[in-house]
């Protein structure tokens, strides 16, 4: 009789392990995955899990009419600050359905999967009601040990190329990421005007892949309507805004994935 228990026991715990490892892997890899699946898909939070993680995480997917766009930052206020430090960037910051910072590291682990390529796309709202968008093929992030350098390829919008730079000498492409607490800018020290400051992120207060210091700079302090031009922190895309610094009134960042082949 206790063999019986026993093998009872081991059936069960077999039957267990399968059924999670059966919904673990019918888990949607991004939100792109969930649009094609499900078409009528409405915006909001879902739980994917890229090939390259063991634990499904839960994002904000906007969905659109053409993919499903997984979010990683949103700015529309001042409720959420975004002067972190390195460990909060790695991580991820906020509420999903409101103004976050998923995470260098979860965006890391979408970017991993080789068989797909990754669109970037720039959403930029003003205080006059203007918009203006940036969208970038091949996006990539390398590993923490690059400190999640930056890789773009071709560029469409009428926002400007600001990761590029307004101006040369300044392209943010193939840089780290940096933070208050974590330099990887390229430049020590940063000059603006006849002012130098030790590092980027002294003077736009965010985490952001800094070049000396760049025209494109979208996690720094968030300023209201009339106080949003001169600053020199604030939510920057130099190319779209100017010459004056004009700090944003919204800002959204997302990626989709695409065949390798497309």
């Amino acid at each position: 009789m206790k063999a019986l228990v026993g093998w009872c026991g081991i059936i069960s715990a077999l039957l267990f392990s399968c059924t999670k490892q059966r919904q673990v892997a019918a888990s949607p890899q991004d939100c792109t995955e969930i649009k094609a699946l499900s078409p009528k898909a409405s915006s909001g939070i879902y739980l994917i899990q890229p090939p390259s993680v063991q634990t499904p995480f839960k994002v904000y997917c906007e969905m659109q009419a053409d993919g499903g766009w997984t979010v990683f930052q949103s700015r529309s206020g001042a409720a959420v600050s975004f002067e972190r430090n390195w460990e909060e960037y790695k991580t991820g910051f906020g509420p999903l359905n409101k103004d976050h910072w998923l995470g260098l590291k979860k965006v890391f682990s979408l970017t991993q999967n080789k068989t797909k390529k990754w669109i970037m796309r720039v959403d930029l709202w003003d205080f006059e009601g203007g918009t203006a968008f940036a969208e970038y093929k091949d996006f990539r992030l390398g590993d923490e040990k690059s400190a999640f350098k930056l890789q773009v390829g071709k560029y469409k919008g009428n926002a400007g190329d600001a990761i590029r730079g307004a101006y040369p000498g300044i392209d943010q492409n193939n840089y780290g990421f940096s933070t208050i607490d974590r330099d990887n800018d390229g430049c020590s020290p940063c000059i603006f005007g006849d002012i130098a400051v030790n590092e980027c992120t002294s003077s736009d207060s965010g985490g952001w892949w800094y070049s000396r210091c760049g025209s494109a700079s979208l996690n720094g302090a968030w300023h209201p309507a009339g106080d949003n031009t001169g600053w020199a922190s604030g939510l920057h895309w130099r190319t779209w805004k100017g010459p004056a610094p004009y700090s944003a009134k919204a800002s959204r960042m997302m990626i989709k994935s695409v065949p390798v082949d497309a």
